[in-house]
């Protein structure tokens, strides 16, 4: 039993499914709109995508009842702190993040990769080379944290969206985005050949990660779900899908 919807179309509903009140109430999966691993239908408020369908897959062998619901990335964040039996995705691990969740995964691999304007003559090969740069970014995004923490220069967008229109108006130098994400969102706003992409410098993990109040009974079956869904090629044949 599932629920896909997006948080811009419940009107402040619950997002916890429940059937009756001697039954468990539902995984609360929250995520953002991040193609192509997540994918948020504007107009159904439906949620699909690389990362997605391997959460679906690996809910219904759990067979645990689940909703998943799109959030900005800075509530759904919250939310996965804050609240029971939830959990947000794709998330990033990182050592700043560690402590925060219970982690379920590896879901998807993601290349951090650096944009610059078509017409820029200037050509940065490496993070150093970066230095007396701004680097765009947004709001409690790993890529932007990772800058943040090593004491570049950033200028935080809300949503990453916002940021190729704002690396074009010169609000800063260049974007860091997540190379599948920043290529998907120039293509959605065909600006593909005004900005491109020059290097990746990291890859990171990117995981199911959980309220810390889960059970870790729980989180070690689904690791184990995710484990097995490697070895009987699931999770291949959904990337492929995506690529």
């Amino acid at each position: 039993m599932k629920v896909l919807r997006s948080s811009f179309f419940t009107f402040g509903l619950a997002c916890i499914l429940t059937t009756n009140s001697g039954m468990l109430k539902a995984a609360n999966l929250v995520t953002e709109d991040y193609p192509p691993f997540n994918i948020l239908n504007p107009k159904t408020g439906e949620v699909t995508g690389m990362s997605t369908e391997k959460v679906q897959e690996l809910m219904k062998r759990a067979d645990e009842k689940y909703t998943i619901t799109a959030y900005p990335w800075s509530r759904a964040v919250q939310m996965a702190q804050n609240n029971a039996e939830t959990c947000v995705f794709s998330t990033s691990r990182t050592p700043g993040r560690e402590t925060f969740y219970k982690w379920v995964g590896p879901l998807v691999k993601n290349n951090w990769t650096i944009f610059a304007r078509a017409d820029d003559t200037r050509h940065p090969k490496s993070l150093e080379e970066l230095r007396t740069y701004v680097i765009g970014g947004y709001r409690n995004d790993a890529v932007a944290e990772f800058f943040s923490l090593k004491g570049f220069d950033t200028d935080l967008a809300n949503a990453d969206a916002d940021n190729p229109r704002k690396l074009l108006a010169g609000r800063f130098d260049f974007w860091a985005s997540g190379e599948l994400l920043g290529l998907n969102i120039l293509k959605q706003q065909g600006l593909t050949k005004m900005i491109v992409p020059l290097f990746t410098f990291n890859q990171v993990d990117m995981y199911l990660a959980c309220n810390l109040g889960l059970s870790q009974e729980k989180v070690d079956k689904w690791n184990q779900i995710l484990k097995n869904m490697d070895k009987d090629g699931t999770s291949a044949a959904i990337e492929k899908k995506y690529k």
